[in-house]
C-alpha cells in the first residue's frame, strides 16, 4: 500500500502551502500576523520572566499571554531556554552592536562620543522592555549558570569592548588620563545596571521618597566619570 503523507503538527500554521482544493491563499493580514508572532512571543516571555522569574514561568503561560497554543510556541522556539537566549539577543545584544557601529563612525572626540552615545544608549534601554533583562539576569543568574555564560558572551564581553574601546581612544588621544580601562568600564556600567533593576523593583512601587529622574541621573553619572578621567576637566 502507498504510504500516507505525514500530517503537519500545526496545519493552521502552514499557510505557505498551496491548498489542493483550490481555496484562496490566506489574506496578507494573516501573513503579517505570522511574521509578528516570534516578537510577540518574546514580549510575553520577557514580561513573565521579569514578573515571575525564569524558573517559575512555564511555556504554557507564555503561549497564553501571547494568545497562541503551546504547540504554536514550539514552532518558533524549542524551549524556555531558547526564548531566553533570543530575549537577550534581540533586546540587548543588538543594541550593543548598534552602539559599536555608531562608535566606529564617530569622527569627533572620545569625550563627545561617550557623553552622547552612553546617555542615548542607556536612556533608550531604560525606557524599553530591555531594562527588564538586567533585572532578570541579576535575580536569576546564581541558580542558572548557563544564563551567566550566555550573558557574558552576548552582553558583558561585547559591552565592555565597546565602552573600553571608547576609553582607550580617549587615552590615546590625550583626552583621558592613564587609567585602568576595565575599572572605568565597571564604574560606568554598574550604577546604570542598578538603575534598570531599580525600575523593575522599588521603582515599580509607589514608595514615598523614591522619586528619581533617570535622564538627570544618567547625564550626571556620565559627566562625573568623564570629569574624573579627563586630563583637562571642564569647569
Amino acid at each position: 500500500m502507498p504510504r500516507k503523507p505525514a500530517l503537519s503538527a500545526e496545519p493552521s500554521e502552514r499557510s505557505d502551502l498551496p491548498d489542493p482544493a483550490g481555496t484562496p491563499a490566506p489574506p496578507a493580514s494573516h501573513q503579517r500576523r505570522k511574521a509578528e508572532r516570534p516578537s510577540e512571543l518574546l514580549d510575553a516571555a520577557l514580561q513573565l520572566f521579569v514578573e515571575k522569574g525564569f524558573a517559575a514561568t512555564k511555556t504554557e503561560d507564555i503561549a497564553r499571554l501571547a494568545g497562541v497554543s503551546k504547540g504554536t510556541l514550539y514552532l518558533y522556539y524549542t524551549s524556555k531556554e531558547d526564548l531566553l537566549r533570543e530575549v537577550i539577543s534581540q533586546r540587548v545584544s543588538t543594541r550593543i552592536a548598534e552602539g559599536m557601529a555608531r562608535a566606529a563612525a564617530h569622527q569627533g572626540s572620545a569625550t563627545e562620543l561617550m557623553r552622547t552615545l552612553l546617555v542615548d544608549w542607556w536612556m533608550q534601554t531604560l525606557e524599553s522592555d530591555a531594562s527588564g533583562v538586567f533585572k532578570l539576569v541579576v535575580s536569576e543568574v546564581r541558580n542558572f549558570p548557563e544564563i551567566a555564560e550566555l550573558w557574558f558572551n552576548e552582553v558583558s564581553q561585547p559591552g565592555s569592548q565597546l565602552i573600553g574601546g571608547m576609553v582607550q581612544r580617549g587615552i590615546d588621544s590625550g583626552e583621558f588620563r592613564q587609567v585602568d580601562v576595565l575599572s572605568v568600564v565597571y564604574s560606568i556600567v554598574m550604577p546604570l545596571v542598578m538603575l534598570c533593576v531599580h525600575r523593575h523593583s522599588l521603582g515599580a512601587c509607589e514608595c514615598p521618597g523614591m522619586g528619581l529622574d533617570p535622564q538627570t541621573f544618567i547625564r550626571a553619572h556620565i559627566d562625573l566619570v568623564l570629569r574624573g578621567i579627563s586630563t583637562h576637566p571642564e569647569p
